[in-house]
């Protein structure tokens, strides 16, 4: 079987999955820590071009970079293990804890995993960096980097800020004609269709059964319903899991309680907004991809209505949420390596790359304000260390990045 000489890379990725605390954060860095300096299987501007690609379409973006990285090494049967593998530890694990989460408990979660935020931003300060030493090479690329860093820096809860930002980096890097060359016309080629019409079939299907269900009270209609929701989420969200939490709080903890909702609606799908808070604090301390959380929303749905439908509740959350970024990014991907081809596209994505760049950047700084806000000065110098200490180990030392993980859940334990 031609798999079977995959069966080393598919290993590094389970232990990737199994190490891969911090949320998509730390996700882009360890990947370059594991597939790019030690695995070598991509080199770091695809692994840039990968991440690239997957913030301008919509959906979990670590779990479409990892899946490309499969995609890349083994085409679609190595794509969907690849991502089988990335999604179902993190899943499974979330929908246990919906059957016996309290809100009492995301604090001692909260205790275990206190250094696990500091290590992120260490991944990512790495990943930042290695990413700056290969596609900011010029002026123009310098200013589209610090400008996109700023602007995402005070707009970073916006979540079409990154797609407007891209946009406009990949015009900018088109104003000069000299430092990519021209490519010869590359003729049309036929695209196939099969996963957009998929991707469309299952959203119009997954609406009327919603609404039907709604409209006659079938029977177990909150499962219809809740994967019509996942499945939209997983459509519609732009900038990962930040983006998802609102979008869940808004459909399941607001709009059920405004007075439309309610004389349309009355049987809305609920859930208390501790529960759903307490899911999303949870899901940061565990390995694996933020859009997890679903499975465990999926369970708290479904839960009042026995052990076998609240089963089923993690099962539906887990494929609706994330089927829809397999769809997306199995298509558009062969279109965009196409796409790269004419000379438009292979220059703006020196300015793509740069935002990208920025951003990145952007994110460690708001992260890092976030935990000096909420912490004392000593705290705050001893969470610093661990950033610091985390990018100096990746960047200078050949630990690996499932050990960095390990230590620090360890110092959180025992301090």
């Amino acid at each position: 079987m031609v798999l079977i000489r995959h069966i080393p890379f598919l290993k590094a990725v389970l232990r990737y999955t199994l190490t891969a605390f911090g949320g998509p954060q730390a996700h882009l860095g360890m990947m370059m820590k594991t597939f790019v300096h030690k695995r070598r299987d991509i080199t770091e501007l695809e692994l840039i071009d990968y991440n690239t690609f997957c913030q301008i379409i919509p959906g979990a973006s670590s779990t479409q970079t990892l899946t490309l990285i499969g995609y890349k090494r083994g085409g679609l049967p190595l794509a969907i293990l690849t991502l089988l593998i990335w999604i179902l530890p993190a899943s499974i694990l979330m929908g246990a804890i919906s059957f016996f989460m309290t809100g009492n408990d995301s604090e001692v979660a909260a205790r275990l995993f206190r250094y696990v935020q500091p290590m992120a931003v260490g991944f990512l300060v790495y990943a930042s960096f290695s990413a700056l030493l290969v596609s900011v090479k010029n002026l123009i690329t310098w200013v589209v980097m610090l400008l996109s860093a700023g602007i995402s820096y005070y707009y970073f809860k916006m979540p079409w800020m990154l797609p407007v930002l891209i946009v406009l980096g990949g015009i900018v890097a088109n104003f000069s004609n000299r430092r990519i060359p021209e490519k010869e016309v590359i003729k049309p080629r036929q695209i196939r269709w099969t996963n957009i019409w998929l991707f469309v079939f299952i959203f119009m299907i997954a609406g009327i059964l919603s609404e039907t269900a709604r409209k006659q009270e079938w029977e177990h209609r909150k499962a219809y319903n809740m994967f019509e929701n996942f499945y939209r989420f997983g459509s519609l969200v732009f900038g990962g899991g930040d983006v998802l939490l609102p979008m869940m709080l808004d459909q399941y903890v607001a709009r059920p309680d405004a007075t439309r909702v309610q004389e349309k609606n009355p049987n809305a799908i609920r859930i208390p907004r501790d529960e759903l808070l307490t899911g999303y604090g949870v899901v940061r301390g565990v390995p694996g991809p933020v859009f997890s959380v679903a499975s465990y929303t999926g369970g708290v749905i479904m839960k009042d209505e026995g052990k076998a439908m609240q089963l089923l509740g993690c099962t539906i959350g887990t494929v609706a949420i994330f089927l829809p970024s397999a769809l997306l990014v199995l298509f558009f991907f062969p279109v965009w390596q196409y796409l790269k081809k004419y000379v438009v596209v292979y220059r703006a994505l020196e300015g793509i790359h740069a935002v990208v760049v920025g951003y990145m950047f952007a994110a460690a700084l708001y992260i890092m304000g976030n935990i000096r806000h909420t912490l004392d000065t000593s705290n705050f110098m001893m969470q610093l260390g661990i950033i610091t200490a985390t990018f100096l180990l990746l960047r200078y030392s050949r630990v690996p990045a499932p050990v960095i993980v390990l230590v620090c859940m360890i110092a959180g334990a025992i301090s």
